[in-house]
């Protein structure tokens, strides 16, 4: 008869769980890609990418989540709509100067001093 004591048993040890993808890092992609393609709300969009942007790559590296790669993504998309619309905000608003200034000289001016 085969006896065993104890302390020569083999304990099972479960696999660890697998880490989870941070939540914060898909929103920001969804809104990086967003404020790509959105217009006139895009400049909004990319700056709450960036921020989240910026929270989630702070608690993957401090809960060993999954997803920085996605949080980079959202960040650089974040960036790049935002400078897009800033762009093209800045260019609108030069135009509208600009031919304010045009239309504003080509006015004419009648004088009180008749002869």
């Amino acid at each position: 008869m085969s006896y065993q004591p104890f302390g020569h048993q083999d304990y099972y040890t479960p696999p660890p769980p697998p880490a989870q993808t941070n939540g914060k890092s898909i929103a920001s992609l969804v809104l990086g890609i967003l404020s790509i393609v959105s217009p006139y709300i895009g400049i909004l969009f990319g700056i709450i990418a960036i921020i989240l942007s910026a929270i989630s790559l702070k608690e993957i590296r401090t809960r060993y989540e999954e997803g920085r790669g996605l949080a980079i993504a959202g960040l650089v998309c974040g960036i790049v709509g935002t400078i897009i619309y800033t762009l093209l905000i800045l260019l609108f608003l030069f135009a509208l100067f600009a031919f304010n200034e045009i239309d504003s000289g080509s006015t004419f001016h009648f004088s009180t001093n008749n002869i």
